[in-house]
């Protein structure tokens, strides 16, 4: 299985590329944000690969980060995305902004990319939802002090109080996919160490400074 492709940029197509690498081509499928993101025709590339063995073809995919490569595995396991609804979605949504669309519950955000209506929306949001909230809030929970991030038992809590937070600037009247990305910045800013309160406080400061 090909996992890393290291090599020359030969051609770039509408949503392709194909990487020299010693002298053979490889075409491989990516989403526009990683095309648009590769360097000149000629010159060095480096891509995360994803590779698709079926029995009448080898498919490649291509993605400029390990994000987005991680981004691209978690939304395929819901029925109804295939690889290049997957792609249309990480063409309109960085990986970060797509768990932040699946924790928020924003559908809309979805119905943006080519090949996702209104019930495959619903579908991503529903079925992910439960297992995104750790990968959101995993850069902010792991600032957290050792003690309180060892062990699942130990890390719920503080994913429960961030959802407090969140239902509590949401009652505010703010929407809940801002109000969830105040709360990851709350989070990571306090490392992981603030209370309810604090981290309410410290996410209505960052809306009232973003408005």
């Amino acid at each position: 299985m090909i996992a890393t492709l290291k090599g020359l940029v030969d051609s770039v197509g509408d949503d392709w590329a194909v990487i020299d690498v010693a002298g053979v081509g490889y075409h491989v499928f990516c989403s526009a944000r990683t095309l648009s993101a590769l360097p000149g025709v000629g010159e060095a590339v480096s891509l995360s690969i994803e590779t698709h063995v079926r029995e009448d073809h080898i498919h490649l995919y291509g993605f400029g980060s390990v994000a987005e490569k991680d981004a691209f595995q978690f939304v395929t396991k819901v029925q109804g995305v295939g690889t290049k609804v997957a792609l249309a979605i990480l063409s309109i949504l960085s990986p970060d902004q797509m768990a932040q669309a699946i924790a928020a519950q924003d559908k809309p955000a979805f119905t943006r990319a080519t090949g996702v209506g209104p019930k495959l929306a619903s579908r991503i949001v529903t079925e992910l939802k439960d297992k995104v909230s750790s990968i959101v809030l995993a850069p902010a929970l792991s600032e957290a002090p050792t003690g309180e991030k060892s062990g699942s038992a130990a890390a719920d809590p503080a994913a429960e109080m961030a959802e407090d937070a969140v239902s509590a600037l949401v009652n505010l009247g703010f929407g809940r996919a801002d109000a969830f990305g105040a709360v990851s910045r709350a989070l990571q800013k306090g490392g992981g160490s603030l209370s309810l309160d604090e981290l309410i406080r410290d996410g209505l400061k960052d809306l009232s400074s973003d408005g």
